[in-house]
């Protein structure tokens, strides 16, 4: 028995070029370079690199690249029509994509009536002409190319006659794909769906009609893409409603990176296109790099990952409410609509006061420790957890912190080290933004009294740095510890000074993160507890089967 192969749709990537137009995203070479090989890891089939010419940095990424080739992506260089009333062959810009060495290029014209007449400030006529001289100039150079219509969509919806000249044009001067452009990101799914069904009849209608097609022996129409932006929140829906029209070529951004309000998100795209639709993307073992994919690129952009993004979120598989978490741990059918793995995410139990014994006993679970739910330290556990929430706490920020409570509830909870007192003096200087500090810290480990003081650029940082100089020769994994993100909040402002504040601390030790919390009256208070509390979960992990005490 035979089965039908999934239909291919192809992938098209411009993380590089439009998703580095969002506002506040910077990429270095070195940057650009990173991306697209992970890219080409993930089987992204075409990947635009940029727009050579334009700046240097583009110019030397396409030069870098013929050191540092692909595997299997094909690495695209986009650039606009020609200038109206120049020549192709002469045209400046065009010799800069010709000399980026690739083997597919994206060019980009006017569809809207418009933007020809107002923008470029030249006759219809001319716009075609710039279209069609631009293309063949590329054939003579041995360039296949892609033709993205910009404003495609409003360019339809106000002359539609003449937007369809355009792809016509395209079509006769040699592209083989005809990318549909929702450049303002203004249209909705209903009307993308029926004008590509209508661009597919037109052109259609087209080679049926024009014997000077078959005479060239074009029988073959171009294939339909999709382009879409994010301005009405549309993009994803969009793109799926033109694959299912018809188009088989769908361009966006990992992430949704883009000018405005983003480009149509890949991590999105490709899993419904996939999973839910049954077209084939990328491999399976490619899909289930997905999440990984998405955070490497969000961390070389430097911007923090959105941790509710579908699929490749932290909370995109989390659960939080009791009787959701039971259900999940009985079929995770019951609240997913994908299995975690298929995307390379995992599924997470959330530790808050809406927790049931369902998430105090799946969250203990992760960590090795099986508890029953009859169990009276499982009932303390959710008791004193329901606690602590209502004292401002907030376990589900912090996870090492509840992990700790768990092992205290049971009697597990090794003590590593002991503070006995700490002092902070700070020094205001007037005039200078920053203020130093020195902490001075009495630590007792192993039997041994240690007295140490370090300096930092605020409290926080210097008592962190004491304690660390402190218990780093009794555990020297501390070394590889850091601080790395600090958050207050008041929980109750309208008592002034004598308000709680609630402390979270992230550490690290450069593969993993955990967050710890503590609330106080006293910030200093709570600090202290929250960074002790990072160090004391960070030494817990290193001493499961490990040897902690040098």
């Amino acid at each position: 028995m035979t089965t039908n192969p999934s239909p291919q749709i192809w992938l098209y990537d411009t993380t590089l070029r439009d998703g580095t137009q969002r506002e506040g995203l910077s990429v270095s070479i070195e940057d650009k370079l990173r991306i697209a090989h992970k890219l080409d890891q993930l089987g992204i089939p075409f990947i635009e690199g940029g727009w050579p010419g334009a700046n240097p940095k583009d110019g030397q990424f396409f030069h870098h690249l013929q050191d540092q080739p692909l595997q299997q992506a094909e690495i695209v260089a986009f650039c606009s029509t020609r200038r109206p009333h120049a020549h192709a062959a002469t045209e400046p810009m065009l010799q800069s994509i010709v000399a980026a060495g690739t083997r597919w290029v994206t060019i980009f014209g006017k569809s809207w009536d418009l933007h020809v007449t107002a923008g470029l400030k030249t006759s219809l006529e001319e716009n075609l002409a710039m279209i069609r001289d631009t293309i063949e100039y590329l054939h003579t150079q041995g360039k296949r190319v892609i033709y993205d219509a910009e404003h495609w969509f409003d360019g339809y919806k106000n002359n539609r006659n003449y937007a369809l000249q355009t792809l016509e044009t395209a079509w006769l001067s040699g592209a083989e794909w005809l990318v549909l452009c929702d450049t303002n990101g203004g249209t909705l799914p209903h009307e993308v769906s029926q004008i590509v069904k209508d661009v597919s009849c037109h052109l259609s209608a087209v080679r049926e009609k024009n014997s000077l097609i078959h005479d060239q022996g074009q029988n073959q129409i171009p294939q339909i893409g999709i382009h879409t932006h994010n301005d009405s929140e549309m993009a994803v829906a969009n793109a799926i409603a033109a694959v299912m029209a018809g188009a088989r070529m769908v361009q966006g951004t990992i992430n949704g990176y883009g000018e405005r309000c983003g480009n149509a998100n890949l991590c999105s795209l490709i899993p419904n296109l996939q999973l839910k639709l049954g077209y084939s993307c990328i491999g399976e073992h490619q899909l289930n790099q997905l999440t990984e994919a998405s955070h490497f690129i969000s961390e070389v952009v430097n911007l923090a990952p959105d941790e509710h993004a579908p699929f490749v979120g932290r909370s995109a598989f989390a659960h939080k409410g009791g009787i959701h978490v039971s259900a999940v741990e009985r079929n995770p059918l019951t609240y997913e609509h994908i299995q975690p793995e298929q995307v390379g995410n995992r599924r997470r139990i959330v530790i808050s006061e809406q927790a049931g014994l369902s998430n105090v006993l799946s969250k203990a679970r992760s960590f090795g420790i099986e508890l029953d739910k009859e169990q009276p330290q499982a009932k303390f556990i959710l008791k004193r957890l329901k606690e602590l929430e209502s004292a401002g706490y907030q376990f589900e920020a912090a996870e090492a912190s509840f992990i700790l409570l768990v092992y205290e509830a049971l009697g597990l909870r090794q003590q590593f080290f002991e503070v006995q007192g700490f002092h902070v003096h700070c020094d205001l200087v007037e005039g200078k933004e920053t203020t130093n500090s020195l902490a001075t810290i009495k630590v007792a480990v192993n039997g041994k009294n240690i007295l140490e003081a370090a300096e930092g650029n605020g409290p926080v940082a210097a008592l962190d740095a004491a304690l660390r100089k402190a218990l780093v020769n009794f555990y020297p994994q501390l070394a590889t510890f850091e601080l790395t993100d600090y958050k207050v909040r008041i929980l109750n402002g309208h008592t002034g000074t004598a308000a709680k504040t609630r402390v979270l601390v992230e550490s690290g030790n450069g593969q993993q993160r955990w967050m710890t919390i503590a609330v106080s009256t006293n910030i200093l208070e709570a600090s202290y507890q929250a960074v002790v509390e990072g160090l004391e979960y960070g030494l817990l992990l290193y001493s499961q089967g490990k040897p902690i005490l040098s």
